[in-house]
């Protein structure tokens, strides 16, 4: 299984587009992961009055407070990216194994499976976040539970699909004609022929997570009022954009490059995959 995985990424390594994003995303996660240990100031140390400009102790100026605004640009991107990183590996685990075994199993339970589904999808990711933790209050791994539950579906519809089209291939009829249990079918089998495309769907998945958990820092509903957050840094400045525009920039060309980054690996994936397809068709 691992070298499926591996040989489908590889190959998408011959597209510029996709080293394009491993930079971007390089560089943003390498802030995120180091900033903490760069930052020449603590998070919500004061080094001027509010809305300074950029220069002195303040090479990106200050915010609101006066905090410095690179400080925190380097202390705020850790906990966005490892929650956005932890929603997308959950989101991809349930909508995986459901999608699997609803493509499976099929009858009743690929009803009731899709049914839940449809029932999650009615609702925008945003709102259903929101609506949750209003009620539960904003914890680190409520966010984190609800980013990944929130793509589970998107993630079960993909796999189900495939899951049913491999299903009918010789290489399964073989197998359970031997009398191969299904979950080594499942996950011996199928899963690995489904590698291209849910690489793909990774990364499209960590995009849309990196978006919605800066979205939701953006709205307030953040573990730690006080720790800095770039969703949370343009909602606190957003109204001095004319007057110190750095506070609100900084983080906002931060969350863009790593958004494209991912985008632009997804999309490299996408297209090593859907080249495959074709070669495999072109043979046939």
């Amino acid at each position: 299984m691992n070298g499926s995985w591996s040989r489908a990424f590889r190959v998408s390594l011959r597209y510029p587009r996709t080293w394009a994003g491993l930079v971007l995303t390089g560089v943003i996660a390498v802030v995120a992961l180091l900033g903490p240990l760069l930052a020449p100031h603590g998070p919500n140390d004061i080094v001027g009055r509010p809305y300074a400009k950029p220069g002195g102790k303040a090479a990106f100026g200050t915010d609101y407070l006066g905090q410095d605004v690179l400080s925190r640009l380097l202390e705020g991107g850790f906990s966005v990216l490892v929650t956005a990183v932890l929603a997308t590996v959950l989101g991809m685990v349930v909508g995986v194994v459901a999608g699997l075994v609803a493509g499976y199993a099929k009858g009743w339970l690929d009803e009731v499976i899709m049914r839940l589904t449809d029932v999650v999808l009615a609702f925008p990711q945003i709102v259903l976040a929101l609506v949750l933790l209003t009620v539960a209050g904003p914890q680190q791994w409520l966010i984190i539970v609800i980013v990944g539950l929130s793509h589970a579906p998107r993630v079960a519809r993909l796999t189900r699909g495939m899951t049913t089209t491999l299903a009918t291939r010789e290489f399964i009829q073989s197998a359970e004609a031997m009398g191969e249990p299904r979950g080594r079918i499942m996950f011996g089998e199928l899963l690995p022929n489904m590698s291209g495309p849910l690489l793909a769907e990774l990364g499209l998945r960590l995009t849309y997570s990196i978006g919605l958990v800066a979205s939701i820092g953006f709205l307030g509903f953040v573990a730690d009022p006080r720790a800095a957050d770039w969703g949370m840094m343009i909602n606190e400045n957003r109204l001095a954009l004319l007057v110190q525009p750095w506070a609100i920039l900084a983080p906002v060309i931060a969350i863009a490059v790593l958004t494209v980054g991912t985008n632009l690996v997804a999309d490299g994936i996408a297209a090593a995959a859907a080249n495959a397809d074709q070669n495999e068709e072109a043979s046939a």
